[in-house]
C-alpha cells in the first residue's frame, strides 16, 4: 500500500518539525496534532500540511483524526515526569510517564484499528527497559511491547499472544519502533543546555561523567522514518539509532567548551554526589536540568550495538561537521556574521 496521507502526533516538537517539512518536501499529506496551533506556526505555511489543534489523550478525537488516513506516527514524549502538570514548565516537558508514553501508546492503537489505519511509525529511546529503575526507559519499554503486540509480525508468529489480553488483539498493524540515542541539532536540549551552563560557571561539577552516548543528528533520524514508510523490509522491525562516534558525557562537554570558547574546569562526580546533585536539581523549581530518574537512565550507556541499519542508504552525520553550526550561533562573533551577510558585506 502506498502512503500517500498520514498523521502525526508530536509533529510540532523538535525530531516532528524536521520530519514534517521532509515529508512535505516529498509530497505527502500530513495531519499534524497539536495542542495549541500556534506551537506549530512554522508548520503551517507548508503547502501539504495540516495542523489541527486536538487533544490527543482523547480516544475519539483520534479515532475521527486517523480516519482515511494510511499511517501515523507517534513522536510523543517527555522527558521529565511532573504529574501535577506545573505551569512553570514548557509543554514538551509536563505530565507522567504512564499518561503520555504507555496509555497514549495504547490509545493510538486503539483507535488506529477502529479507523482502519494499517502503518504505524513509533519513537521510543535507547535503553527501553520494561525492567529500568528509570521511570522514563521504563515507560517507554512498556511502551513499545504494547505496540509490537500490535504488530501483524506479532499476531502471526506469537501464537501464545491469541489466548491474552484482548486490548490491541486482531489490529495486526505494519509497526516499525525506532529507538534513536541522544539527538542533536539546532534547537535540542542537550548539547545547548550544556553550552548554556559553560557560559555561566568557570568550574562545573558533572553528574555521571563517564555515561557513554553516541548522539545522533534529528535529520538522520527523521529520514529514517521517512524512508520507513513505504518500505516493506522494516515491517516488524525495531532499529537502534545512533551517530557514527561514541563519546561519555564528559567529552561530549569538553567538546562543547571547545565549540564555544569557553573551556572550563569539569569536575567528575562519584556516584553518591551524582546522585545527590540529581536530587537537588530536581527540587529547584522551574525548568529540570537533572533528577534522579535521569541519573538511573544514564547508569545504562546510550548506544548501538550494531552500526547504522543497514535497511537505510544513507550514513549518519558526525557530530562535529553539525554542531558548531549552532553551538556558536548565539557568540558575538556569529552575530557579527550574521549582520555581515544580512548587509551583503
Amino acid at each position: 500500500m502506498k502512503i500517500e496521507r498520514l498523521c502525526i502526533l508530536g509533529g510540532s516538537g523538535f525530531v516532528g518539525t524536521h520530519l514534517v517539512s521532509q515529508l512535505a518536501a516529498r509530497g505527502l499529506q500530513v495531519r499534524v496534532l497539536t495542542h495549541r496551533r500556534e506551537a506549530a506556526k512554522e508548520l503551517i505555511l507548508l503547502p501539504t500540511v495540516e495542523v489541527v489543534e486536538a487533544d490527543v489523550h482523547d480516544q475519539q478525537e483520534l479515532i475521527r483524526q486517523f480516519r482515511g488516513m494510511d499511517a501515523v506516527i507517534n513522536l510523543v514524549g517527555i522527558l521529565h515526569e511532573d504529574k501535577v502538570g506545573r505551569v512553570d514548565l514548557p509543554s514538551a516537558r509536563r505530565g507522567d510517564f504512564q499518561k503520555v508514553h504507555i496509555e497514549l501508546a495504547r490509545k493510538v492503537v486503539h483507535a488506529m484499528g477502529e479507523a482502519g489505519v494499517p502503518r504505524l511509525l513509533h519513537m521510543s529511546a535507547l535503553g527501553a527497559d520494561p525492567t529500568s529503575r528509570s521511570g522514563y526507559q521504563r515507560s517507554k519499554g512498556i511502551a513499545e511491547a504494547l505496540v509490537r503486540e500490535a504488530g501483524r509480525h506479532h499476531i502471526e508468529h506469537e501464537n501464545w499472544y491469541l489466548n491474552g489480553p484482548k486490548f490491541i488483539h486482531g489490529y495486526g498493524l505494519d509497526v516499525t519502533i525506532f529507538r534513536p540515542s541522544v539527538i542533536f541539532g539546532r534547537g535540542d536540549s542537550f548539547l545547548t543546555m550544556f553550552a548554556r551552563l559553560l557560559k555561566i560557571f568557570p568550574v562545573l561539577p558533572l553528574a555521571n561523567a563517564g555515561a557513554r552516548f553516541a548522539p545522533v543528528y534529528v535529520e538522520d533520524v527523521a529520514r529514517a522514518f521517512a524512508d520507513s514508510l513505504d518500505n516493506p523490509a522494516t515491517y516488524g522491525q525495531t532499529y537502534d539509532l545512533c551517530g557514527p562516534r561514541v563519546y561519555t558525557l564528559q567529552e561530549l562537554v569538553a567538546y562543547v567548551g571547545e565549540v564555544i570558547g569557553k573551556r572550563r574546569s569539569i569536575v567528575p562526580l562519584g556516584d553518591l554526589m551524582s546522585y545527590l546533585q540529581a536530587w537537588a536539581m530536581e527540587l529547584k523549581p522551574g525548568r529540570k536540568l537533572m533528577t534522579r530518574d535521569n541519573y538511573y537512565a544514564m547508569l545504562t550507556d546510550n548506544v548501538c550495538r550494531g552500526g547504522w541499519p543497514a535497511v537505510f542508504d544513507f550514513q549518519p552525520v558526525a557530530l562535529e561537521a553539525v554542531a558548531p553550526g549552532y553551538l556558536r550561533a548565539d557568540s558575538p562573533r556569529a552575530r557579527y556574521e550574521a549582520y555581515r551577510e544580512h548587509a551583503r558585506r
